[in-house]
């Protein structure tokens, strides 16, 4: 059951990350990235949310597999 949990950890990660970077270079993240600099608090929260599920479900499949 905990190698099913971290597998779909890991696939969601992976899904927001991509998620993350086409927000990115969305028309809205262009118009924020003129005005300050930085893209949409969306962007930013995909990308950081993808990356801490994608390590939590990696580090639990490498685990795992240890065992």
């Amino acid at each position: 059951m905990n190698k099913i949990i971290s597998i779909i950890l890991l696939v969601a990660g992976i899904i927001m990350i991509v998620f993350g970077f086409q927000a990115s270079d969305s028309i809205g993240s262009s118009f924020s990235r003129l005005f300050t600099g930085t893209p949409t608090d969306k962007a930013v929260w995909l990308l950081i949310g993808g990356a801490v599920l994608a390590v939590v479900g990696l580090v639990g499949v490498l685990r795992l597999l240890r065992d």
